[in-house]
This record gives structure tokens, C-alpha cells and sequence, in this order.
């Protein structure tokens, strides 16, 4: 209209732009002579990060790529998909009414995780109440899935949603090459089936076990990689293998780089592709299932899990995935509940409903932080797959990737331990006299204890010092053995070292140990002891004393061992555990000091 006030473009002639140089000679100012090099971010990626950036850093990339857009205008937003298990041998009705409800009150999708084939699943249950046509539904089979996905195709010739068995991520090489021919006919069963991925790369599997987002992406496009060179045949080609794929990340609390690691694995993934001579418009299809990160997930104080999930969930859909699993915050020691689980579905929902995060694509696009941070994650990605490559692929380097995966996470475990990596509830602004949820002895003794993330040395160091203390109370006549971990014990007595004056530190060195070796607490209702053990000494330990009928203990389990004084002490000595002493300090001392009880 004639009338309408047209806008005045805005400017500011009085403020006149501020250089970079303008900006670090005030930060030199600021800090009154301290080094600037000081405030550098010496991150866990193995690369340094600025304190501040500016445009100059954007001009340093060269030609910006444009916005991550995805296939469709309607894909701005994500799916909340929250996962139901299937128990073995199972009819899974329970699970399709518990996924019910989920749809209900504000899934976009479920995903269901079988612990073994899902040969007894009643797929027509399933259909019955969440149709195969129009549910999204995710299959995570161990075993046997085309024969899932034959009956669930019997049911309905359309289906939407995603497989996930990635044979050579969870059984590695030689074992993967037998998982080949099934795989080739899950590819060939959906190979019409636009809404449905059959080929999931479990990236997460890097993710939880402490791997850098380097790594998780480096690694993932090496498990990419081997698909396309070995699944096509005469009936697929490396175009139909590509089509079928999708990504499942795990989303750590590093907010901006979590961001970064999204926005880097899809560049990167229009890379690969383009390496094996595929048109980039099969890159615009990729999805990227994320899930909250397992590894820094804590039993101790856990309602500050809500708080970690929430920036992992933002950071998720802010990177660009196209679905998100959310866990509820008490899944590491109790069977989820309808609470937590209502409030995991729901956090995914505020931030679309409330937050609006699905309404702009790729709103990173342009910061100079985030845009400097996705090229120097793509670059250093980038670099580790080739150098993977390089050795013979995935499959051959699998040894040293396992032995790259737990040298960073020693690492983080011991930032942990040494209070250098704040986990907020656990090594730092803990409750002093924090009441369980749960019953320790029971959760250390059960199978299903994730005992692999970065937080348990920690807090199995909490628990156990609280069993301990509790059981002089009452007289308890019962002796224990807990796995601390591996090399804990060095950790464990350099926090002890910062509770002690300066002086007598110094005095204090720490003992040679072997960081191949474990470390237990040994307990009775009197004192108790740091000690050092072999795997084969624990292992031989844990078969007289708790599982005398089970041949294939894992390292991390059982945890908890326990007995008669007299037994467990003349079985500590016969297998030959040796204890850890530092001058004359007990490990009543030591845990005392650090339980702040001294």
C-alpha cells in the first residue's frame, strides 16, 4: 500500500569496524602482561582452539561451502525417536505397547533393539497397532535380520525407518566377511524402499568407548568405505550400497564441537562419495541418527544426566541430524520407568515446540568459531581415514584403532580421576552424603553395568567407599574384591597427592606401575586395600570365589567379588594380588582424604 512506511536500512557510521589485530592488542591488554597463549583450549581432538575469532578466520578458509540443506524443505526438522527393548525370545507385544505410547505422546518414531534375532518378534502385532507404512521404526538385530526384514516386508510392501547390524563395526574382520551375503540380500529386499535405510554404520560404537570426534568420523567413512568396495555385486552397484546408508552417531557434552562434528561428517560424506566417482546428489541424502553419548553418562548424582543430554540434544539437532534418541537419565542402574522416559521424549519436543531449533537450517552457518571449527575437524577427519586407508582399511587396522581407542580414553580417564576434566556430580560439586537410588553392592554385581565409560573409575571409587563405611557400621563379616579398573590406582593416588600440603607431596613420589595390570579394592569389615592384579590372577580369583562356572569372564566382569574373610583373604594371597602402599598411608587414608571425611 501507498501508505506502508518502507524501512530505513539500518547503519552505524559512529562505530567503525574493529580488526582482529584491534581486538588481540585489547585481549594483551586485558590481561595486564599474562601470556596470551595461555587461554588457547588445548582440546581432546589433539588441536588447539582460539580464544577468539573474527572474519579474518573465515578468509583463511578459502571459498566458504554453502549451507547443509537437506533433501527437503520438510526435512528442517528431526524425529524424536526413543528406544524400546526387545527381551530374547520374546513375542515383543510389550514393547509395541510401550512404543504405542511413546507415538502417543510426541515420538516421531521408535527404535527397537533386539538382544538377539528377532526370530520369535510378532511382526503382526506390531503392524496391527503401528502400521510398517507409515511408523518410522528402527531394527538394531545382532543376528539373522533378513529374516525380520522378509516378514516384515510380508506384512507391508512399504516401510519407513532404518536396520541397524553393522557386522563389521561389531564383529571386525575375519569374522565380517561372513556377514556379507546377508547383508548384499537386506540391501536387495529394500533396495525400492526409499523412506528405509538398510545399511546403519554404528559410529556410536567409537563415541562410547571414548574416541575423539576425529575418530568417530575417521573412522566411520573407513566402515563406509569397506561397504562400497566389498558389498557391490553383479546385482548392486556401489550406488544402490550408498543409498542404503546412513550414519548413527553418539553426541558428547562439547556443545560446539558436537555441532561441528555433524556439520564436518556431511562435507566429508559428499567427499567420499565423490571419491568413488558417485553425483553429489546421493550425499543430500544421508540421515544422521544421533543418540546422548553413554561414556560420560554418571550414576552419581544422576538428575545432572537431564542437564547433559539437553546440550547433547541441542548440539544434535543444531549439527543437522535427521533423528535423535534421547536415554533417560536413570537408564545405567535401574530398568527406565515411565518418569524418565516421559521426560527423555519430552525434552526432544521442547526443543522443537518451544525452542523452535527446527526452524532454520544449518544455523551455524557463517560463525567464524563454528565455521573455522567444521574445516579443522573435516581436515584432521579427513586425515585419519586416509591414514587408515593407507594401512590396508578398517578391517586391517583394527588393532591399532582398538589400541588408538583406549590410549584416549586413559587419557580422559585419568583427566577425570585427577579432577583436570570437571564431571560435574562425580569428581567435582559432589554431594557429600548422597543417598543411592539404587543398591551399590547390587548394581556392581549385575552383568548389565556399563563399566566402559569415562566416569566409572570415579564412581565406583564413591560406591565402594560408601559399601565399605557402611559395613563397619554394621559389622558386616563379609569380604569383597571390586574392580577398580585398569590403572586406577595411579590416578586414584594423584588425587590423593592434591590433598596433602605441599610439602609432604613432594616427599610422596608415586610408585612404578604397569598400566597393563588392574586395579581392586580389596575389604573387609575392617580396613581396606589398594591392590594390583593380572586379568588371568582376577579372572582365577573370580572363579573360586563368585563364578566358578563360567569360562569366558570379561575383564570388566563381575565387579564385585565377594566372601569370607578367610576365603577371600587366603584366595587373595594364593593367586598372588600385591598391594599398593604408599609410605605410611593405609587406603582407609587415602579414601578418607578423598571422601573429604578427614
Amino acid at each position: 500500500m501507498a501508505d506502508t512506511p518502507r524501512p530505513a536500512p539500518v547503519s552505524f557510521p559512529e562505530f567503525q569496524p574493529v580488526s582482529t589485530e584491534a581486538w588481540q592488542e585489547r585481549i594483551r591488554r586485558d590481561l595486564k602482561g599474562a601470556d596470551p597463549a595461555a587461554l588457547l583450549w588445548h582440546s581432546s581432538e589433539g588441536f588447539d582452539i582460539q580464544p577468539f575469532y573474527h572474519r579474518e578466520a573465515l578468509e583463511t578458509l578459502g571459498d566458504l561451502p554453502s549451507p547443509l540443506l537437506p533433501e527437503t524443505a520438510a526435512d528442517r526438522s528431526w524425529r524424536n525417536v526413543p528406544v524400546v527393548r526387545v527381551a530374547p525370545l520374546n513375542s515383543g507385544h510389550e514393547a509395541v505397547d510401550q512404543a504405542r505410547i511413546s507415538l502417543d505422546r510426541g515420538a516421531d518414531g521408535v527404535h527397537f533393539i533386539f538382544s538377539d534375532d528377532a526370530s520369535e518378534f510378532d511382526v503382526d502385532y506390531l503392524h496391527s497397532f503401528l502400521p510398517l507404512d507409515t511408523t518410522f521404526i528402527g531394527y538394531s538385530v545382532p543376528h539373522h535380520p533378513t529374516g525380520l526384514l522378509r516378514r516384515l516386508l510380508a506384512a507391508s510392501k512399504e516401510l519407513g525407518g532404518f536396520l541397524l547390524t553393522d557386522p563389521l563395526t561389531h564383529y571386525h574382520n575375519p569374522e565380517f566377511v561372513s556377514h556379507l551375503p546377508e547383508l548384499r540380500t537386506a540391501l536387495q529386499l529394500t533396495q525400492d524402499l526409499p523412506k528405509f535405510k538398510a545399511l546403519t554404520i554404528d559410529a556410536s560404537f567409537f563415541g562410547n568407548r571414548g574416541g575423539t570426534n576425529t575418530q568417530q568420523i575417521g573412522y566411520a567413512l573407513n566402515v563406509a568405505a569397506t561397504y562400497l568396495e566389498a558389498l557391490p555385486n553383479a546385482d548392486l552397484s556401489v550406488a544402490d550400497v550408498a543409498a542404503a546408508m546412513q550414519l548413527h552417531l553418539a553426541i558428547g557434552t562439547s556443545y560446539f564441537l558436537e555441532i561441528a562434528k555433524l556439520r564436518a561428517v556431511r562435507r566429508l560424506w559428499a567427499t567420499l562419495l565423490h571419491a568413488f566417482n558417485l553425483p553429489p546428489s546421493l550425499a543430500g541424502m544421508l540421515r544422521i541418527h544421533t543418540s546422548t553419548s553413554s561414556w560420560l553418562q554418571t550414576t552419581l548424582d544422576p538428575h545432572t544426566n537431564l542437564l547433559r543430554f539437553t546440550t547433547e540434544a541441542m548440539a544434535a539437532v543444531l549439527g543437522g541430524a535427521t533423528s535423535l534418541t534421547v536415554a533417560p537419565f536413570d537408564s545405567l542402574y535401574r530398568e527406565p520407568g515411565e518418569f524418565s522416559e516421559r521426560l527423555a521424549r519430552n525434552l526432544s519436543i521442547i526443543l522443537r515446540e518451544e525452542s523452535q531449533l527446527g526452524r532454520v537450517t544449518d544455523p551455524a552457518a557463517g560463525s567464524y568459531y563454528l565455521e573455522t571449527l567444521t574445516d579443522t575437524l573435516a581436515r584432521e577427519a579427513w586425515a585419519l581415514f586416509q591414514a587408515t586407508e593407507a594401512k590396508g582399511g578398517l578391517s586391517k587396522a583394527w588393532g591399532s584403532i582398538l589400541e588408538e581407542l583406549r590410549t584416549v580414553s586413559r587419557q580422559q580417564f585419568h583427566r577425570i580421576a585427577t579432577g583436570e576434566q570437571v564431571i560435574v556430580g562425580s569428581n567435582r560439586f559432589t554431594q557429600a552424603e548422597e543417598e543411592f537410588e539404587f543398591d551399590p553392592k547390587k548394581l556392581l554385581r549385575s552383568r548389565s553395568f556399563d563399566t566402559t565409560r569415562a566416569t566409572y573409575p570415579t564412581e565406583v571409587l564413591r560406591l565402594v567407599t560408601a559399601m565399605h563405611f557402611r559395613r563397619q557400621l554394621q559389622q558386616n563379616q563379609r569380604a569383597a574384591v571390586v574392580l577398580l579398573g585398569q590403572d586406577a590406582n595411579r590416578a586414584i593416588l594423584e588425587s590423593f597427592l592434591k590433598t596433602l600440603p605441599q610439602e609432604e607431596r613432594a616427599s610422596l613420589p608415586l610408585p612404578e606401575t604397569s598400566e597393563d595390570t588392574l586395579s581392586v579394592l580389596f575389604s573387609t569389615p575392617e580396613t581396606v586395600t589398594l591392590m594390583y592384579a593380572t586379568v588371568e590372577q582376577y579372572h582365577a580369583l573370580a572363579r573360586e570365589v563368585s563364578a566358578p562356572d563360567t569360562a569366558d569372564l570379561s575383564i570388566h566382569l563381575p565387579t564385585l567379588l565377594s566372601s569370607d574373610v578367610a576365603t577371600m583373604q587366603a584366595a587373595i594371597q594364593r593367586h598372588g594380588f600385591q598391594e599398593l602402599s604408599v609410605n605410611s598411608y593405609k587406603t582407609d587414608d587415602i579414601l578418607a582424604r578423598l571422601q573429604g571425611k578427614t
